[in-house]
């Protein structure tokens, strides 16, 4: 997307199940993203805004859960998600210490949407998740502004760019520069044809820990790095997971905690200090805010159809996380801090990743 290089451009095909028109969330009809990044010397840093459909996502609620592979990260909004089932709000990513900003800009906007909400209604539940750039952003600053989430939900559209860009601007993966990636997967079943689609915001992992379609490819690395001191995984990583497959609560929660398994794939042994926190939704069924004088009628699949879900978005993640890596862009922050990207060191050292 774009116009940048994805894992795929360098002859890399994960999984069996074909991509979407993107391969990028956004394959998911109704579902945009934008960012605001800023770059500007110890400003490397950012927001990224998930828009789950183009209508008012207070008044018609999407089906919707969380999941925590590893609990050491922030996030808000989940509490409520897992107790009704529902998202009401887009969803945001920032960084660590900017959640508090990010979650007000987001419940002034959806205010300002809906005048109801605090006086003949209740109140909303934001959603906002996070990262920890510090060794590249001055995090203690706390630049991020309302006005730059509003800008993030304002730029959102169906192509968007990945790597070093919004939350993802001083993310790290793999001690290689990390940020926002995205791919997707079409399952095909005897009802219809649907599409799994996937954001991560990339920043855990140790180099020589990395693969790529299985090969040890970040071991390579490191032994042409010698200068390279890797440290202890201590990052996170937030996953968006996007689906028009018509899903219970409970089947989209099955769905998601299958992202572990594309996490791992990519050579993620899930850390101790690695906050590991999933979302998901479906579009497929709208959910009124204003209870209707009638039965609400939800269409599922079948168990028996879940194998094909959970092959695709284990395939998206660990896709998504590679092209979160192979899109970053070189990234010098705070004090001087700089990690090399992964696309520099394959050409560099001439490295095969097929």
């Amino acid at each position: 997307m774009k116009g940048q290089k994805r894992i795929r451009d360098y002859g890399v095909r994960i999984g069996k199940l074909e991509p979407g028109k993107l391969n990028a969330i956004t394959d998911v009809e109704g579902v945009t993203v934008g960012h605001v990044t800023l770059s500007d010397g110890d400003v490397q840093t950012g927001v990224t805004a998930v828009l789950p459909h183009q209508g008012n996502v207070f008044r018609e609620k999407l089906i919707a859960s969380s999941h925590v592979i590893n609990g050491f990260g922030k996030t808000v909004g989940t509490i409520q998600m897992e107790e009704l089932g529902v998202l009401e709000t887009p969803i945001l990513l920032t960084n660590t210490l900017s959640i508090g900003t990010a979650a007000d800009a987001l419940i002034e906007y959806m205010l300002e949407l809906n005048p109801e909400i605090g006086r003949t209604t209740g109140t909303v539940n934001p959603v906002v998740g996070e990262c920890n750039d510090m060794y590249l952003n001055d995090i203690r600053a706390q630049y991020i502004s309302k006005e730059h989430v509003f800008q993030a939900i304002e730029n959102a559209s169906v192509e968007f760019e990945e790597g070093a860009v919004g939350g993802g601007r001083g993310m790290l993966c793999y001690s290689l520069k990390g940020g926002i990636g995205s791919a997707s997967r079409k399952i095909k079943l005897e009802h219809g044809e649907y599409t799994v689609g996937v954001l991560v915001m990339s920043n855990f992992g140790m180099l020589s820990d990395l693969r790529i379609d299985g090969k040890a490819v970040g071991q390579k690395l490191k032994e042409h790095i010698l200068q390279a001191r890797e440290e202890k995984d201590k990052g996170s990583i937030m996953v968006i997971v996007a689906t028009d497959l018509p899903v219970s609560e409970r089947q989209l929660n099955r769905i998601i905690k299958r992202t572990g398994v594309g996490l791992s794939r990519t050579g993620s042994f899930i850390s101790n200090g690695s906050g590991d926190v999933v979302i998901g939704f479906s579009t497929a069924t709208k959910i009124p805010h204003d209870k209707p004088d009638h039965l609400l009628s939800f269409p599922t699949i079948h168990e028996e159809d879940m194998d094909l879900a959970f092959r695709a978005v284990g395939e998206a993640v660990e896709e998504a996380v590679l092209n979160s890596m192979i899109t970053a862009e070189k990234v010098v922050g705070r004090d001087g801090n700089v990690r090399p990207t992964l696309k520099d060191l394959i050409e560099q050292f001439n490295i095969t990743v097929i």
